[in-house]
């Protein structure tokens, strides 16, 4: 289910036999065309809203997954097993975490009683570890939607993975030892996303997460510092409309790398450290 651009992007050196020399060409076919007939009026035309889009196509989408981090959560269920689940609605601000749940999965009802979690970000080395999560669910029994979709009960998640639980610092679920990156967490917030809507209140979940502490393997540190991650050694792996990628080279220096990390520290940091 991945997209992939059109080869269109390559022009005929010599300027000829081309129907279509690549989306850069048709803009400014289309913003020429635009010009010649505002030229041509008597009145004012402006451009930027009567420009021919030649590029776009209205379409519908079941999913609107363009490309997000995998998150494995760890969980404790209410009779002190753990639960291990993957998703990948995530979004981090500051020492902050917005995340988005099915509201009738066993992270979310751990979650909610619980208010706490460990978020352990897999590298793409680790996407066959993953993908054997992929149609488990510690519900049991398993929901309706669930089992229409494939999905089975799993009570031991770390084992179907190969992946080692190691005990956490705040929370009480436990970190996975082969993940970079492992974030402890407790809820803030729960919220309702499409309260508005009738059909779709109360089916989705957005949790507001605080992080408490931050663990992660020394080869992806960036040399020199104690506090900050080289996005080089740094290889997340990522969903995008139902498949595993993973991240590719950089592609530009960025201007915004220039602001000081310094500068982005809030005041979660130092409530952390009292706990």
């Amino acid at each position: 289910m991945s997209w992939q651009s059109p080869d269109g992007w390559h022009t005929d050196p010599a300027g000829v036999g081309n129907d279509f020399a690549g989306p850069r060409a048709s803009v400014d076919n289309a913003m020429s065309d635009s010009r010649q007939r505002a030229d041509n009026s008597a009145d004012t035309v402006d451009l930027m809203t009567s420009t021919v889009d030649p590029l776009h196509t209205a379409i519908e989408p079941g999913i609107l997954y363009f490309g997000t981090p995998v998150v494995l959560i760890s969980t404790d269920n209410e009779d002190g097993s753990v639960n291990l689940a993957p998703m990948s609605s995530a979004f981090w601000l500051g020492w902050r975490a917005v995340i988005g749940l099915n509201a009738r999965s066993k992270t979310t009802e751990n979650l909610v009683r619980a208010r706490e979690c460990v978020l352990n970000l897999p590298s793409d080395a680790m996407a066959a570890n993953v993908d054997r999560l992929a149609l488990t669910t510690g519900s049991d029994p398993v929901p309706p939607v669930k089992v229409q979709r494939g999905y089975r009960f799993e009570p031991d998640k770390f084992g179907v993975a190969g992946l080692t639980p190691v005990a956490s610092e705040v929370v009480g679920p436990p970190r996975v030892a082969e993940c970079p990156v492992n974030l402890e967490a407790v809820v803030e917030d729960v919220r309702s996303l499409a309260a508005e809507d009738d059909v779709q209140r109360g089916k989705i979940l957005v949790l507001e997460l605080r992080i408490v502490r931050v663990h992660v393997h020394d080869d992806i540190r960036m040399e020199a510092t104690n506090d900050r991650i080289d996005p080089d050694a740094w290889r997340p792996l990522i969903m995008s409309f139902q498949q595993l990628y993973g991240l590719g080279p950089r592609v530009h220096q960025s201007t915004l790398a220039q602001v000081p990390e310094r500068l982005y520290r809030g005041p979660d940091i130092e409530r952390a450290r009292t706990l």
